[in-house]
Protein backbone atom coordinates (compact mmCIF):
# COMPACT_ATOMS: atom_id res chain seq x y z
CA UNK A 1 0.00 0.00 0.00
CA UNK A 2 2.78 2.48 1.04
CA UNK A 3 4.16 1.43 -2.41
CA UNK A 4 1.10 2.11 -4.27
CA UNK A 5 1.25 5.48 -2.54
CA UNK A 6 4.59 6.70 -4.06
CA UNK A 7 3.58 5.77 -7.33
CA UNK A 8 0.41 7.31 -7.65
CA UNK A 9 1.92 10.89 -5.53
CA UNK A 10 4.77 10.33 -8.52
CA UNK A 11 2.59 10.41 -11.24
CA UNK A 12 0.69 13.29 -9.82
CA UNK A 13 4.14 15.23 -9.76
CA UNK A 14 4.61 14.94 -6.37
CA UNK A 15 8.51 16.07 -5.44
CA UNK A 16 8.32 14.18 -1.79
CA UNK A 17 7.29 11.21 -3.60
CA UNK A 18 10.03 11.54 -6.47
CA UNK A 19 12.86 12.31 -3.29
CA UNK A 20 11.37 9.09 -1.31
CA UNK A 21 11.68 6.83 -4.54
CA UNK A 22 14.99 7.64 -5.19
CA UNK A 23 16.30 7.22 -1.38
CA UNK A 24 14.81 3.87 -2.07
CA UNK A 25 16.72 3.08 -4.61
CA UNK A 26 20.07 4.34 -3.21
CA UNK A 27 18.88 1.84 -0.44
CA UNK A 28 18.35 -1.20 -2.99
CA UNK A 29 14.57 -1.42 -1.92
CA UNK A 30 13.02 -4.05 -4.23
CA UNK A 31 9.37 -1.76 -3.58
CA UNK A 32 11.16 0.83 -5.70
CA UNK A 33 12.31 -1.22 -7.88
CA UNK A 34 9.23 -2.76 -8.68
CA UNK A 35 7.76 0.55 -9.15
CA UNK A 36 10.05 1.61 -11.74
CA UNK A 37 9.32 -1.66 -14.06
CA UNK A 38 5.44 -0.93 -13.53
CA UNK A 39 6.21 2.47 -14.68
CA UNK A 40 9.66 2.31 -17.07
CA UNK A 41 7.06 2.28 -20.17
CA UNK A 42 6.85 5.54 -19.29
CA UNK A 43 10.80 6.62 -19.49
CA UNK A 44 12.69 7.63 -22.33
CA UNK A 45 11.33 11.40 -22.67
CA UNK A 46 13.49 13.33 -20.61
CA UNK A 47 17.27 14.48 -22.31
CA UNK A 48 19.96 13.80 -20.33
CA UNK A 49 23.07 15.75 -19.88
CA UNK A 50 26.02 15.06 -18.06
CA UNK A 51 27.84 17.82 -16.79
CA UNK A 52 31.90 17.05 -15.80
CA UNK A 53 35.29 18.63 -15.38
CA UNK A 54 38.03 18.90 -13.00
CA UNK A 55 37.06 20.09 -9.74
CA UNK A 56 36.73 24.15 -9.29
CA UNK A 57 36.07 24.50 -12.97
CA UNK A 58 32.50 25.85 -11.70
CA UNK A 59 30.02 23.30 -12.69
CA UNK A 60 27.89 23.77 -10.25
CA UNK A 61 27.02 27.53 -11.02
CA UNK A 62 26.67 26.90 -14.45
CA UNK A 63 24.45 24.12 -13.65
CA UNK A 64 22.25 26.57 -12.19
CA UNK A 65 22.39 29.10 -14.39
CA UNK A 66 21.73 26.97 -17.54
CA UNK A 67 18.61 25.45 -15.29
CA UNK A 68 17.43 29.44 -14.85
CA UNK A 69 17.56 29.77 -18.84
CA UNK A 70 15.63 26.37 -19.35
CA UNK A 71 13.21 26.90 -16.89
CA UNK A 72 12.54 30.96 -18.49
CA UNK A 73 11.38 28.43 -21.17
CA UNK A 74 8.98 26.62 -19.44
CA UNK A 75 11.08 23.22 -19.32
CA UNK A 76 11.12 21.19 -16.35
CA UNK A 77 14.66 20.01 -14.87
CA UNK A 78 16.40 17.75 -12.49
CA UNK A 79 18.99 18.48 -11.28
CA UNK A 80 21.09 14.82 -9.92
CA UNK A 81 24.48 16.45 -8.31
CA UNK A 82 26.88 13.68 -7.53
CA UNK A 83 29.04 14.37 -4.69
CA UNK A 84 31.78 12.21 -2.42
CA UNK A 85 30.31 10.70 0.23
CA UNK A 86 30.28 11.77 3.72
CA UNK A 87 32.79 9.43 5.70
CA UNK A 88 30.38 9.91 8.74
CA UNK A 89 27.06 9.70 7.52
CA UNK A 90 27.74 7.60 4.56
CA UNK A 91 25.22 9.89 2.58
CA UNK A 92 25.96 12.92 0.22
CA UNK A 93 27.71 15.90 1.38
CA UNK A 94 25.58 18.09 -0.08
CA UNK A 95 27.68 20.89 -0.71
CA UNK A 96 26.04 21.20 -4.78
CA UNK A 97 22.36 21.50 -3.05
CA UNK A 98 23.38 24.35 -0.83
CA UNK A 99 24.98 26.18 -3.77
CA UNK A 100 21.82 26.21 -5.91
CA UNK A 101 19.55 26.44 -3.04
CA UNK A 102 17.29 29.07 -4.16
CA UNK A 103 16.34 26.69 -7.44
CA UNK A 104 15.07 24.59 -4.93
CA UNK A 105 12.12 26.75 -3.92
CA UNK A 106 11.18 26.42 -7.89
CA UNK A 107 8.27 24.16 -8.31
CA UNK A 108 9.63 23.27 -11.71
CA UNK A 109 12.90 22.05 -10.60
CA UNK A 110 14.19 18.86 -8.73
CA UNK A 111 17.50 18.76 -6.87
CA UNK A 112 19.08 15.52 -5.60
CA UNK A 113 22.33 15.12 -4.22
CA UNK A 114 23.19 11.49 -4.56
CA UNK A 115 26.91 9.97 -2.91
CA UNK A 116 29.26 8.11 -5.16
CA UNK A 117 29.18 5.62 -1.49
CA UNK A 118 32.60 4.59 -3.12
CA UNK A 119 31.38 3.75 -7.04
CA UNK A 120 34.10 4.67 -9.24
CA UNK A 121 33.62 6.92 -11.92
CA UNK A 122 32.62 9.80 -10.01
CA UNK A 123 29.07 9.10 -10.43
CA UNK A 124 26.60 7.01 -8.07
CA UNK A 125 25.54 3.51 -8.86
CA UNK A 126 21.39 4.51 -8.13
CA UNK A 127 21.89 7.00 -10.57
CA UNK A 128 20.97 5.29 -13.57
CA UNK A 129 17.67 4.32 -11.68
CA UNK A 130 17.13 8.37 -9.78
CA UNK A 131 17.36 9.68 -13.98
CA UNK A 132 14.30 7.05 -14.78
CA UNK A 133 12.32 8.88 -11.50
CA UNK A 134 13.29 11.78 -12.51
CA UNK A 135 11.68 10.99 -16.33
CA UNK A 136 8.53 9.62 -14.86
CA UNK A 137 7.96 12.86 -12.83
CA UNK A 138 7.77 14.47 -16.14
CA UNK A 139 11.27 16.37 -16.28
CA UNK A 140 12.22 17.65 -20.21
CA UNK A 141 15.61 17.89 -18.90
CA UNK A 142 18.32 15.84 -16.81
CA UNK A 143 21.32 17.66 -15.62
CA UNK A 144 23.84 15.06 -13.76
CA UNK A 145 26.70 16.69 -12.14
CA UNK A 146 29.51 14.23 -11.21
CA UNK A 147 31.87 15.14 -9.06
CA UNK A 148 34.99 15.58 -11.02
CA UNK A 149 37.55 13.57 -10.47
CA UNK A 150 39.75 13.42 -13.51
CA UNK A 151 40.32 10.19 -15.79
CA UNK A 152 37.87 8.50 -14.18
CA UNK A 153 34.80 10.89 -15.13
CA UNK A 154 34.61 9.05 -18.43
CA UNK A 155 31.72 6.86 -16.75
CA UNK A 156 29.31 9.67 -17.21
CA UNK A 157 29.23 8.73 -21.24
CA UNK A 158 27.42 5.40 -20.16
CA UNK A 159 24.52 7.69 -19.10
CA UNK A 160 24.22 11.27 -20.57
CA UNK A 161 22.67 11.67 -24.32
CA UNK A 162 25.28 14.75 -24.19
CA UNK A 163 28.09 15.41 -22.31
CA UNK A 164 29.15 18.73 -21.19
CA UNK A 165 33.08 19.35 -20.61
CA UNK A 166 33.75 22.24 -18.14
CA UNK A 167 37.32 23.30 -18.55
CA UNK A 168 38.98 26.78 -16.88
CA UNK A 169 41.46 29.42 -18.03
CA UNK A 170 45.48 27.83 -17.93
CA UNK A 171 45.12 24.15 -18.13
CA UNK A 172 47.14 23.49 -21.03
CA UNK A 173 49.05 21.19 -19.12
CA UNK A 174 46.01 18.89 -17.83
CA UNK A 175 44.72 19.15 -21.27
CA UNK A 176 47.88 17.27 -22.31
CA UNK A 177 47.50 15.07 -19.47
CA UNK A 178 43.84 14.19 -20.05
CA UNK A 179 43.20 14.44 -23.66
CA UNK A 180 43.54 10.64 -24.74
CA UNK A 181 40.26 9.93 -22.24
CA UNK A 182 38.00 12.92 -21.25
CA UNK A 183 38.71 14.90 -23.82
CA UNK A 184 36.72 12.19 -26.33
CA UNK A 185 33.89 11.90 -24.38
CA UNK A 186 32.84 15.61 -24.51
CA UNK A 187 30.05 16.85 -27.08
CA UNK A 188 30.31 20.21 -25.69
CA UNK A 189 33.18 22.30 -24.42
CA UNK A 190 32.41 25.09 -21.94
CA UNK A 191 35.77 27.46 -20.87
CA UNK A 192 34.40 28.63 -17.31
CA UNK A 193 35.84 31.69 -15.68
CA UNK A 194 36.48 33.25 -19.32
CA UNK A 195 37.20 36.81 -17.90
CA UNK A 196 40.51 35.15 -16.76
CA UNK A 197 43.81 34.69 -18.40
CA UNK A 198 44.49 32.62 -20.94
CA UNK A 199 40.90 31.64 -21.79
CA UNK A 200 41.80 32.52 -25.44
CA UNK A 201 44.25 30.06 -25.08
CA UNK A 202 42.94 27.19 -23.52
CA UNK A 203 39.69 27.36 -26.33
CA UNK A 204 42.63 27.15 -28.84
CA UNK A 205 44.78 24.49 -27.12
CA UNK A 206 40.79 22.19 -26.87
CA UNK A 207 40.46 23.34 -30.46
CA UNK A 208 43.84 22.22 -31.82
CA UNK A 209 43.11 18.80 -29.93
CA UNK A 210 39.54 19.00 -31.61
CA UNK A 211 41.98 19.04 -35.13
CA UNK A 212 43.58 15.63 -34.30
CA UNK A 213 40.09 13.92 -34.80
CA UNK A 214 39.21 14.71 -38.36
CA UNK A 215 37.38 11.59 -39.29
CA UNK A 216 34.51 12.41 -37.54
CA UNK A 217 31.05 14.17 -38.50
CA UNK A 218 30.53 16.29 -35.49
CA UNK A 219 32.87 18.79 -34.35
CA UNK A 220 32.25 19.28 -30.41
CA UNK A 221 31.71 23.37 -30.13
CA UNK A 222 33.96 25.11 -27.87
CA UNK A 223 32.30 28.39 -25.57
CA UNK A 224 33.71 30.91 -23.37
CA UNK A 225 31.12 31.75 -20.72
CA UNK A 226 31.16 32.94 -17.33
CA UNK A 227 28.59 31.40 -14.97
CA UNK A 228 29.27 33.48 -11.78
CA UNK A 229 28.84 36.84 -14.15
CA UNK A 230 26.12 35.34 -16.10
CA UNK A 231 27.45 35.75 -19.25
CA UNK A 232 27.35 33.69 -22.74
CA UNK A 233 25.03 30.77 -20.60
CA UNK A 234 21.98 31.39 -23.50
CA UNK A 235 24.66 30.97 -26.26
CA UNK A 236 26.13 27.42 -24.33
CA UNK A 237 22.80 26.36 -24.37
CA UNK A 238 22.38 26.80 -27.71
CA UNK A 239 24.88 24.62 -28.46
CA UNK A 240 23.61 22.18 -25.71
CA UNK A 241 20.62 22.24 -27.62
CA UNK A 242 22.31 21.69 -30.99
CA UNK A 243 24.28 18.18 -29.87
CA UNK A 244 20.74 17.45 -28.96
CA UNK A 245 19.06 18.04 -32.27
CA UNK A 246 22.07 16.51 -33.98
CA UNK A 247 21.40 13.28 -31.99
CA UNK A 248 17.99 13.31 -32.95
CA UNK A 249 18.36 14.04 -36.72
CA UNK A 250 21.52 11.43 -37.57
CA UNK A 251 20.02 8.68 -35.74
CA UNK A 252 22.82 9.17 -33.11
CA UNK A 253 20.73 9.42 -30.36
CA UNK A 254 18.89 6.21 -30.41
CA UNK A 255 22.50 4.70 -30.42
CA UNK A 256 23.60 6.47 -28.01
CA UNK A 257 20.68 4.62 -25.47
CA UNK A 258 21.39 1.39 -26.69
CA UNK A 259 25.20 1.52 -25.49
CA UNK A 260 23.92 3.29 -22.43
CA UNK A 261 21.29 0.60 -21.47
CA UNK A 262 23.77 -1.98 -22.68
CA UNK A 263 26.23 -0.56 -19.79
CA UNK A 264 23.76 -0.44 -17.27
CA UNK A 265 22.33 -3.57 -17.59
CA UNK A 266 25.92 -4.91 -17.71
CA UNK A 267 25.83 -3.21 -14.30
CA UNK A 268 23.17 -4.80 -13.02
CA UNK A 269 23.72 -8.10 -13.84
CA UNK A 270 27.55 -8.00 -12.19
CA UNK A 271 26.15 -6.60 -9.00
CA UNK A 272 23.62 -9.23 -8.63
CA UNK A 273 26.02 -11.89 -9.50
CA UNK A 274 28.44 -10.83 -7.24
CA UNK A 275 26.08 -10.74 -4.26
CA UNK A 276 25.26 -14.46 -5.67
CA UNK A 277 28.79 -15.11 -5.69
CA UNK A 278 29.20 -13.55 -1.39
CA UNK A 279 26.32 -15.14 -0.54
CA UNK A 280 27.42 -18.73 -1.13
CA UNK A 281 31.05 -17.80 -0.78
CA UNK A 282 30.59 -16.61 2.70
CA UNK A 283 28.49 -19.11 3.76
CA UNK A 284 31.01 -21.92 5.79
CA UNK A 285 33.36 -19.01 5.51
CA UNK A 286 34.70 -20.50 2.20
CA UNK A 287 35.86 -17.07 1.01
CA UNK A 288 38.26 -16.76 4.33
CA UNK A 289 39.68 -20.40 3.79
CA UNK A 290 40.80 -19.39 0.13
CA UNK A 291 42.27 -16.41 1.16
CA UNK A 292 44.41 -18.32 3.93
CA UNK A 293 45.32 -20.52 1.75
CA UNK A 294 46.34 -18.68 -0.76
CA UNK A 295 48.53 -16.40 1.57
CA UNK A 296 50.36 -19.44 3.01
CA UNK A 297 51.13 -20.55 -0.82
CA UNK A 298 49.01 -23.26 -0.31
CA UNK A 299 47.16 -22.71 -3.54
CA UNK A 300 47.37 -20.14 -6.12
CA UNK A 301 44.42 -17.14 -6.92
CA UNK A 302 43.84 -18.79 -9.80
CA UNK A 303 42.61 -22.39 -8.59
CA UNK A 304 40.86 -20.30 -5.73
CA UNK A 305 39.03 -18.26 -8.33
CA UNK A 306 38.02 -21.81 -9.69
CA UNK A 307 36.98 -23.12 -6.59
CA UNK A 308 34.24 -20.57 -6.53
CA UNK A 309 33.12 -20.41 -9.86
CA UNK A 310 32.55 -24.47 -9.51
CA UNK A 311 31.10 -23.81 -6.05
CA UNK A 312 28.17 -21.20 -7.87
CA UNK A 313 27.68 -23.33 -10.72
CA UNK A 314 26.45 -25.86 -8.51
Amino acid sequence: MFALNIEERLLAGDKRACARLISMLENRDEEAVSIIKRLFHMTGNAYVIGITGPPGSGKSTLTDRLTKQLRVQGKKVGILAIDPTSPFSGGAILGDRIRMNDLALDKGVFIRSMGTRGFLGGISKATWGAVKVLDIYGCDYIFIETVGVGQSEVDIVKMADTVLMVMVPNMGDDIQAIKAGIMEIADVFAINKSDLDGADKTKLEIEMNLDLNEKSDYRPPVVKVSAIKNEDIDVLLGKLVDHENYQKSTGHLHETRIRNLKAEILQLTEEELLRLIMDRTNKGGLIDDLAVKVEKREMDPYTAKEAIVSLVKE
